[in-house]
């Protein structure tokens, strides 16, 4: 069993924001693979079905994303699930748009989200690091992240989210370079124009 964690902030004047995407492929699972209905509980929007053979939980905290924590921790809890169990999908700053990548542990790099998170339950749990690019100045990074995608970043947002949502099952069957392997093909990244590993801006 895992829970599949999306973060952003709640609210339509924040739905189209690059800090969303989290939330944008958490919902995109939900379609894809006709899990539903979303309820009001943890805190957030949650709902359950199947993956498959396996059995998952899909949850988008509405704490704001400095508070995301506190949401995943009363779900985590209540379900008695381990961090093994856990896969957190969140905007990557200093990962160009359009690339992915998946971890297990280490720091927050400045996502305040997965700050929250990590200060509630440990660092140990899996992140899905969605690329949205880094504007190449510190100044202009809230602005960046607290904006919505480009016209022309939105048509391939589309379908990478599709991609991310069909190779999820992969990822749920512990399959980490086969998710990553099949959304790349699917949707491959454009090219990139910064790819910072080192973050240091908090937003």
């Amino acid at each position: 069993m895992r829970l599949l964690v999306g973060l952003g902030n709640p609210g339509p004047e924040y739905a189209g924001h690059r800090h969303n995407i989290g939330f944008m492929a958490v919902a995109r699972i939900a379609t894809r693979h006709a899990i539903g209905p979303w309820k009001t509980r943890f805190q957030g929007h949650f709902c359950e079905g199947r993956l498959g053979g396996d059995k998952v939980m899909l949850l988008r905290p509405n704490t704001y994303m400095n508070e995301s924590g506190r949401s995943v921790g009363e779900a985590m809890r209540f379900f008695q699930l381990d961090l093994a169990d856990l896969v957190v999908f969140h905007d990557e700053l200093d990962l160009a748009f359009g690339r992915l990548r998946v971890k297990t542990g280490g720091g927050a790099a400045g996502n305040n989200g997965i700050r929250s998170i990590s200060g509630h339950l440990g660092p140990d749990y899996m992140r899905v690091r969605l690329g949205i690019g880094h504007p190449g100045h510190k100044e202009l990074v809230t602005r960046h992240v607290l904006g919505n995608f480009s016209k022309d970043e939105k048509v391939h947002v589309d379908a990478w989210l599709d991609a991310v949502a069909d190779a999820t099952p992969r990822l749920v069957d512990g399959d980490t370079a086969g998710f990553m392997t099949a959304v790349a093909q699917k949707c491959p990244a454009p090219k990139p124009t910064q790819d910072k590993e080192a973050r240091t801006d908090g937003v």
